[in-house]
């Protein structure tokens, strides 16, 4: 079965272009109306093909904007190869400032998709057949939205392949954050950059901070990290800033593939948390509190550190129910530990 979702750009044109992706939508003031979701390209010389995601979900908007910018500064002469934006995946989450489709998708786990399925597969679908296959490198901007503070940072899946591996462990730390982050999957299956990952790209991902609004130094940092990736990978004219030419001290990449760090409240009710992103614990430390508004008598449900390391995110929304995940930590460690041989 064809996709059913139809592209108004020449995806393999020259010069710049700006268009949307079209997929069928019906609704009860609608029947036959489409969603569209914006895509622009730009193509200059020899180089490889950059695709460029915000808004996977809709409440995470770091992306969404640095997308933009990227878009309107982007000129032909600029780029060698091709830049491909998809500003916001998720543009009716986007104005509704959820993470989720009105429909209830999670964008982010439709993957692979199915041409015929609901219109989050449909959009899936087109990326993984399309779009992730004419692509070398794969840019997929997150943060923690509005359920979660994360340190701002680029990171990463530590994929089998050495070279992939080394590739996208240089294009992460490209991003010249102060953290990077290695993570594993808690919650299912179906993400987008996996998808990209087991088609042989480049995946370079982020957790561009969170907690319901973003800092102008957030909005800093999308901005020239991605415009630095962009270099490095070899689709930007300009010299690749590092962190010592920035006058930077080498960033701190945090460890966060033992599944212990993901840490689950217990019991429904109000969280406090006691440490911030980027708080050191040891093993053992009080890192929070359930409050039970139901039982003002009742002590709160202290929440202890499972190992020792660095706070990576910290839940941001209070009301909290059992099974929502409240602190996530990591152990630091050194880039060379990740270039050679298998990873646990």
């Amino acid at each position: 079965m064809s996709s059913p979702v139809a592209c108004t750009i020449d995806l393999a044109g020259s010069g710049r272009q700006l268009g949307r992706l079209e997929l069928p939508k019906s609704t009860n003031t609608g029947g036959w109306a489409h969603q569209f979701v914006p895509i622009a390209s730009v193509a200059g010389g020899d180089g490889p093909t950059v695709l460029v995601l915000g808004g996977n979900h809709g409440d995470e908007y770091e992306g969404q904007v640095a997308g933009l910018k990227l878009f309107r500064k982007l000129r032909p002469e600029d780029v060698r190869g091709r830049v491909i934006v998809i500003p916001c995946l998720s543009p009716e989450a986007s104005k509704a400032g959820t993470r989720l489709w009105p429909s209830g998708a999670n964008f982010n786990r439709s993957f692979p998709g199915r041409p015929g399925g609901p219109a989050n597969e449909q959009l899936a679908d087109f990326l993984t057949t399309v779009l992730i296959p004419m692509c070398d490198v794969v840019i997929d901007i997150h943060s923690g939205g509005r359920t979660a503070r994360f340190l701002p940072c680029s990171h990463m899946h530590v994929v089998d392949d050495p070279a992939q591996r080394t590739a996208m462990l240089e294009g992460m730390l490209a991003w010249c954050s102060d953290h990077h982050f290695l993570y594993v999957d808690i919650a299912g299956s179906g993400l987008l950059p996996v998808e990209a990952e087991s088609q042989g790209k480049v995946v370079i991902t982020t957790e561009l901070g969170g907690g319901g609004y973003v800092s102008a130094a957030v909005h800093r940092l999308a901005e020239r990290g991605l415009a630095n990736v962009l270099r490095h990978v070899g689709a930007l004219e300009g010299d690749v800033e590092t962190r010592a030419s920035m006058g930077l001290p080498d960033a701190v990449i945090l460890d966060g593939r033992d599944t212990v760090n993901y840490v689950l409240a217990p019991e429904s009710g109000l969280w406090e948390a006691m440490v911030d992103p980027g708080d050191p614990v040891e093993e053992g430390q009080p890192v929070g509190r359930i409050h039970f508004l139901e039982r003002p008598e009742r002590e709160p449900e202290t929440i202890l550190a499972p190992r020792a390391g660095v706070t990576a995110c910290v839940r941001a929304i209070t009301v909290t129910d059992q099974g929502d995940n409240v602190i996530v930590l990591g152990q630091p460690i050194e880039a060379a530990a990740l270039l050679d041989g298998p990873q646990v």
